[in-house]
């Protein structure tokens, strides 16, 4: 939920910021891709923290090799494409991108709600709210191109 919040909440902010004459941001376009490049953060940062790194390692199916590498190289292009969603130039090729990733990621959400996992102690999001996040954060991400 703290996604949904992150994109939900910074998409406002930024919005608004943009309406009182922050030139960057006037447009829903602009603040949609901040308000992404912040949802990316916040979930791109827990992949280096220990405590998450364990839950999200467990996410992965068995039938994927390396499992930490796997959760490594998504943090990593999460946390890259937060960032090129900030520069004009790369903000296309990167919410691409991170649409990619978040659809090729999906099986690992599906594994973790079937073996009843745990994010940071709580149980993960059911599968049908899970599934309704994820069409809402792709969608966003093709909105942002």
């Amino acid at each position: 939920m703290v996604p949904f919040i992150a994109l939900l909440g910074g998409f406002a902010v930024l919005r608004v910021l943009g309406l009182a004459g922050v030139d960057v941001l006037d447009g829903w376009q602009p603040a949609l891709r901040g308000a992404l490049a912040l949802m990316f953060a916040v979930t791109g940062v827990p992949h280096f923290l220990p405590s998450w790194r364990r839950d999200f390692v467990a996410m992965i199916p068995a039938a994927f090799p390396r499992p930490a590498l796997l959760v490594t190289v998504t943090g990593v292009l999460e946390l890259a494409g937060a960032a090129g969603l900030l520069i004009p130039a790369l903000a296309p090729w990167a919410a691409i991108g991170l649409a990619l990733l978040m659809a090729a990621m999906f099986p690992a959400n599906v594994s973790a709600v079937r073996r009843g996992l745990t994010l940071a102690g709580k149980p993960v999001t059911p599968l049908p709210a899970r599934t309704a996040l994820q069409v809402l954060f792709i969608a966003a991400a093709v909105a942002a191109v």
